[in-house]
């Protein structure tokens, strides 16, 4: 009944007779990509970010509490996916279920090997089911779905500043055995889920635009993502260190891994939002459009860099990948 109330609304707006802007011809067809990382225990590096270990805690608290938000993405985009009628777009969403599946079954995978290595992921995930079963899952649908495009926006903000750093200082700080990781799994695991997120870095946002394009109930989503992105995640990547080893508490060395860590996060020069605050808050503008921010060279050096069939970073890793196929309304 609930289903069928939605439905009538959101297929009541004209928008939804076609996509709300022109699809981009090099983003339709893509792929869901199958890897097998064969996480081990013994291998993870705990400071993989640059060698810092608060820099570190927030993509491992960030990989505990995704999961959740990956499923409330694949949730949210099944049930709106039935509410589009432009094939093009359906297809698209379909290939945003199926790499967010991925991700998350992924991380999870990685969240057992920090499991493993005395990391909270226990008590996170106790918390997180909490935040998620009691706030976001209920949600109603509208909001859900302005969630979801606002989550993407973060994540492609991410994934954007990895990409047009790849070439720069900040990664020729890996190569610097003061700085470098020896735990190619971890960057691999990383460096592709933001490939994936700034492939599809639009759809979620054209999925709100056709079936609601609500200004306010947008900036609501904003807000949610923000707190939970930049708040909540935040202030477990702080507690993360002190839960696995209470003795930082005391550690002057700690301190000092801080202010390198910060800089890292929130610094203006490389910080990961610190230097994208105006593509972060670009989202309130009334006419913005992921696309607005174009990436399409940065993404195909990405690829090349990681997909090579000979050298590439994930090519260890690849399985498989397959495009979903596109169709018409009458199939």
């Amino acid at each position: 009944m609930l289903t069928q109330v939605v439905r009538k609304i959101f297929l009541t707006r004209s928008g939804n007779e076609t996509a709300c802007k022109q699809h981009n011809v090099a983003s339709l067809n893509i792929p869901i990509r199958h890897f097998d990382f064969k996480f081990d225990k013994d291998e993870l590096d705990s400071k993989f970010y640059f060698q810092t270990v608060l820099g570190s805690a927030y993509w491992q608290a960030l990989s505990i509490f995704l999961t959740y938000g990956e499923d409330l993405v694949i949730e949210t985009a099944r049930f709106h996916r039935d509410l589009v009628i432009d094939p093009v777009l359906k297809q698209r969403v379909t290939s945003l279920i199926g790499q967010e599946a991925i991700h998350s079954k992924i991380h999870e995978e990685w969240n057992e090997i920090l499991k493993d290595n005395r990391f909270p992921v226990t008590l996170y995930r106790f918390l997180a089911d909490k935040v998620f079963d009691h706030i976001f899952l209920r949600f109603p649908q509208p909001m859900k779905l302005s969630l979801m495009a606002a989550i993407e926006h973060f994540t492609a903000v991410i994934a954007q500043h990895m990409m047009v750093n790849t070439d720069s200082s900040i990664m020729a700080m890996m190569d610097n055995p003061l700085t470098r990781t020896e735990d190619n799994k971890t960057m691999a695991l990383w460096m592709w889920h933001m490939l994936e997120e700034s492939e599809h870095k639009d759809i979620a946002y054209d999925v709100y635009q056709v079936l609601s394009g609500n200004y306010w109930l947008r900036v609501s989503g904003f807000v949610l993502a923000l707190v939970t992105i930049l708040g909540l995640v935040s202030l477990g990547g702080i507690m993360l260190p002190y839960l696995r080893s209470p003795r930082y508490l005391i550690s002057r060395r700690y301190y000092n891994d801080v202010k390198d860590s910060l800089k890292l996060l929130v610094g203006r020069k490389y910080g990961v939002f610190g230097s994208n605050w105006h593509h972060v808050f670009d989202y309130l503008r009334r006419d913005f459009h992921p696309n607005d921010h174009d990436t399409t060279e940065y993404l195909e050096f990405y690829k090349k860099y990681l997909l090579d069939p000979e050298k590439g970073l994930l090519t260890p890793y690849f399985i498989k990948e397959f495009v979903p196929p596109l169709r018409t309304a009458a199939a």
